[in-house]
């Protein structure tokens, strides 16, 4: 099968290349997925998972992207809930092969059914875009009706999908981001919006909730905007200045069967739109990991059209 792949971790960007890569294996509790649609996070490959795996030994060549949607091709021993040619969507193990390939090896519980009027493009920007968004927001933000949320880059894949959560949840959103942004993220139910580079972060006021995708100095100032009582959450790095009366968590989305089938029956609803970026195909996955202009949404790789006839 077509990847891919890294092999040097010094060359960066430069060391993504489409090769040739032997079929997964599926261990028990796998299945095989015969991906249609993948999205990856730009940063990933400075994360450890993509170079060794749990047992800090080199996995390399290794292969990037953790976001998937599919069919099922093949079970693994003692698979269950699946079944071959079930339209499936989810992400895959951090520490494993991931979803830029024409197939993958998933543990099952990490994938939920897609159903189908849902496009293998859509479903594949919602897993860890809408799984960040939700754990952020209501497992660790325990944002509730009434409060007011703050959200770092509002308009990306996982803001974008947080505002309008939050909106649902009947709470106040202000959101961040580039000037261009700001009729993108208006348009999403973003009651308030600010451009931290040309507008003073602090006028925004206090929030309940902070959720950063950011990090750096955006980060550390965000602690001071959390309300008493309030929550800082990030996905980026651990904080290093914390509320005077709040909470700060860090975290790494988790798998979640049901969560995922709870946000594509919103996206079924019209509820939930993400916001799907730049759709390249599989041979020119490397460039969109350094995109030379910069596009809205989560950027999606498409890697095969359904054979059984689905327009997706």
């Amino acid at each position: 099968m077509q990847a891919i792949t890294v092999r040097d971790r010094d060359a960066g960007l430069a060391g993504l290349s489409l090769t040739d890569m032997p079929y997964p294996h599926a261990a028990e509790n796998d299945v095989i997925v015969r991906v249609h649609a993948a999205g990856f996070t730009p940063g990933e490959l400075d994360w450890p998972g993509t170079w060794t795996d749990r047992a800090g030994r080199d996995r390399t060549p290794s292969v990037p992207g953790h976001d998937l949607s599919g069919v099922v091709e093949e079970l693994g021993f003692g698979t269950t809930g699946l079944s071959v040619g079930q339209r499936v969507f989810g992400l895959t193990d951090w520490a494993r092969n991931g979803t830029l390939a024409e197939y993958v090896a998933v543990e099952a519980r990490n994938l939920a059914p897609l159903p189908a009027d849902v496009d293998h493009t859509v479903a594949a920007a919602l897993p860890i875009s809408g799984l960040t968004a939700w754990q952020a927001l209501f497992d660790h933000g325990r944002l509730a009706t009434g409060q007011t949320v703050l959200i770092h880059g509002v308009a990306g894949g996982v803001g974008s999908i947080a505002a309008q959560l939050a909106r649902e949840a009947g709470a106040r959103v202000i959101g961040t981001g580039r000037s261009a942004d700001r009729d993108r993220a208006l348009a999403l139910g973003v009651d308030t919006f600010l451009d931290p580079q040309t507008e003073k972060l602090e006028d925004v006021g206090e929030a309940d909730v902070v959720l950063d995708v950011i990090g750096g100095d955006i980060l550390d100032r965000s602690a001071a905007l959390v309300r008493a009582g309030g929550t800082l959450v990030t996905i980026a790095m651990p904080p290093k200045v914390r509320p005077k009366d709040g909470r700060a968590v860090f975290f790494v989305v988790e798998p979640d069967r049901a969560r995922l089938t709870d946000l594509v029956t919103r996206v079924r609803d019209g509820r939930l739109k993400p916001v799907v970026g730049a759709v390249r195909p599989l041979t020119e996955a490397p460039a969109a990991f350094a995109p030379t202009t910069r596009t809205p949404g989560k950027a999606i790789i498409r890697v095969a059209e359904d054979r059984t006839g689905d327009p997706s």
